[in-house]
């Protein structure tokens, strides 16, 4: 309840501050930066690790060997050799 209480409190001392701004004049401000950077941020260190995995993949493909013949009964003969 602690942690409700005490952002109730934030805003009502937020919201005074924002009737004071211009109503005409929309801008991201600092928040819109900081949410900007946070995320440019993320962005770049998932694309460093997506090359630090692409560099561990190895494109070669191996030589395929030729598999042996499977041995397989004739369907004439019965199993049992009888």
């Amino acid at each position: 309840m602690y942690a409700t209480q005490a952002a109730a409190q934030a805003v009502t001392h937020v919201i005074p501050l924002a009737q004071e701004l211009d109503k005409n004049k929309v801008t991201p401000g600092v928040l819109g930066f900081i949410v900007f950077a946070v995320m440019a941020g993320g962005v770049w260190m998932l694309m460093k690790s997506m090359s630090r995995h692409m560099e561990r993949v190895n494109f070669e493909e191996a030589p395929r060997t030729p598999e042996p013949p499977k041995a397989t009964a004739r369907p004439s003969e019965p199993l049992g050799g009888e």
